[in-house]
């Protein structure tokens, strides 16, 4: 028994010119995979969140309403923080580059973005204190110091901590979109 759909043979439809959804320029995206580091770390984080949330269940069941809902808003912040550490990164649209940090968000529009450039520079690890020799992707804006540039990401943050061809793609497609909707 045949199974056109399973098959590569099967002929290629032109009529379906429909856009796809990511061609949509509008939409804010981030040009690159959040890293292995940064998803681990909020899988974890998401499996303690449901330990809690069956933790709130039990103290529902046998203790009273008050503490258990403690323990559920708990869940959720733990639960929230996760979410928020996978939404953490560099994303861009046609109408600006967005740095999107755990507790704040800053959007540069793209007429205020004078460069976007990767640089050598000591850069902290995992973004703890110690700094190591790498790479930083720079955001320099008007009306900023030019000696002191906004550095989105570097080769040993959460994303690209050990995969260096991931950031230079990376920095290589933010690069891009700058010079593509950057004032001229």
């Amino acid at each position: 028994m045949p199974l056109p759909f399973l098959t590569a043979d099967r002929v290629f439809e032109a009529a379906d010119d429909v856009p796809l959804p990511h061609d949509d320029r509008d939409r804010w995206r981030r040009p690159y995979r959040p890293g292995p580091w940064r998803v681990g770390v909020a899988a974890l984080a998401l499996l303690l969140a449901s330990f809690v949330l069956f933790a709130a269940v039990i103290i529902a069941v046998t203790a009273e309403l008050a503490s258990a809902a403690v323990v559920f808003a708990l869940a959720l912040l733990v639960i929230a923080a996760a979410l928020r550490l996978l939404r953490m990164g560099v994303w861009v649209s046609a109408r600006g580059l967005r740095h999107v940090g755990f507790l704040t968000t800053r959007t540069a529009p793209w007429e205020q973005v004078v460069s976007v450039r990767t640089a050598q520079q000591p850069v902290r690890w995992l973004n703890l204190p110690r700094t190591v020799q790498g790479q930083a992707l720079l955001l320099g804006r008007r009306g900023q110091d030019a000696a002191t540039p906004t550095s989105l990401m570097t080769t040993h943050n959460a994303d690209f901590l050990g995969r260096a061809v991931a950031f230079d793609r990376a920095a290589d497609s933010v690069e891009a979109w700058a010079e593509e909707y950057g004032p001229r």
